[in-house]
């Protein structure tokens, strides 16, 4: 489920935190890398059950507005589009997520201030107005407006997230990439699945072994990147002779020393592949100038370990 780039991501920052913590353990560092992906995906499991809830929550809403001394016809006759989604029906009755939810043992019973701030929200704008108001009465429709409901309100709500943050310390930096995670997700259910439809996983099982091509992946690139630190370290600073090493930022030079180990321990990936995504990296985690150093630091010692015959890739253009 997790993209290449976001597995090159949680590898950066686990070695990130690695280093900074001068622990010489690789794996105890391990642990925690594959412990902040466990967390991942319980968050992912939180912003599904959320969704449900809220729609829960507007059906409790309007059965209260029924309860009221001078109830208006609006309040006894209420419009239930919403809470009658089918969207989120097929959601909510999906065992495999239901699962998941009783062994987190997930409550909202305690959070009805977020509930009430955000259903405001969704409440007074057009996305839901619309939505009601239209005569058309679909899977598709229901299953669209949940989506952009999450999209733009719940995925920004700062609420939220600050609740996220207070609970799981590994979700402060995992809240953007559950969102991401979750919209794909919204967007793969079909109306015909039934209750039995297994959500996807982190790590990829491969059907032969049932072994996970990218848990290997991350793990390898987290323990070669450390054991070879030293010798990427020395690479680099060979290279970037007219640069005083101290002035080199802590998460570029990571950030090369693991494009270092993928070009060099992993013959499959095509060394523009790793180029490519490494740049990108730097865009999104260092400072604004990065890009530039490290396309030109690496763009050097790709030449420097093609000439040495140190990149050895296997496979139709790869080599």
């Amino acid at each position: 489920m997790l993209s290449r780039r976001q597995l090159r991501i949680k590898v950066l920052q686990a070695l990130y935190a690695f280093f900074q913590s001068k622990n010489d353990s690789i794996d105890i560092g391990e642990k925690n890398l594959l412990k902040s992906i466990d967390k991942l995906y319980e968050l992912y499991i939180y912003q599904f059950s959320f969704i449900i809830e809220i729609v829960e929550f507007a059906k409790k809403k309007n059965e209260e507005a029924k309860l009221k001394y001078l109830p208006t016809a609006e309040d006894l006759n209420p419009n239930t589009k919403f809470i009658d989604n089918k969207f989120i029906k097929q959601l909510a009755d999906n065992k495999n997520l239901t699962k998941q939810i009783d062994l987190l043992r997930i409550s909202w019973v305690e959070e009805k201030n977020i509930f009430k701030k955000l259903y405001q929200t969704i409440k007074e704008s057009k996305e839901y107005t619309d939505y009601i108001n239209s005569p058309y009465n679909s899977y598709h429709s229901d299953k669209e407006i949940i989506i952009k409901i999450f999209s733009k309100y719940i995925a920004s709500s700062e609420i939220l997230q600050s609740f996220y943050e207070e609970k799981n310390i590994h979700w402060a930096d995992a809240y953007y990439t559950v969102s991401i995670m979750i919209i794909k997700t919204l967007k793969s259910f079909k109306e015909e699945w039934d209750e039995f439809e297994l959500l996807p996983v982190i790590f990829k099982q491969t059907e032969k072994d049932n072994t996970s091509e990218d848990r290997d992946f991350i793990i390898h690139l987290f323990r070669k990147t450390i054991i070879h630190s030293e010798d990427y370290a020395n690479l680099i600073s060979n290279i970037a002779k007219n640069w005083e090493m101290e002035r080199i930022a802590v998460v570029d030079f990571i950030i090369m020393k693991m494009a270092l180990a993928e070009l060099q321990e992993f013959s499959s990936i095509p060394i523009k592949v790793s180029m490519n995504e490494y740049i990108e990296i730097s865009k999104l985690f260092s400072t604004p100038k990065s890009k530039i150093f490290v396309n030109g630091i690496l763009d050097k010692l790709i030449k420097e370990l093609n000439a040495n015959n140190k990149i050895k890739k296997i496979g139709r253009g790869l080599i």
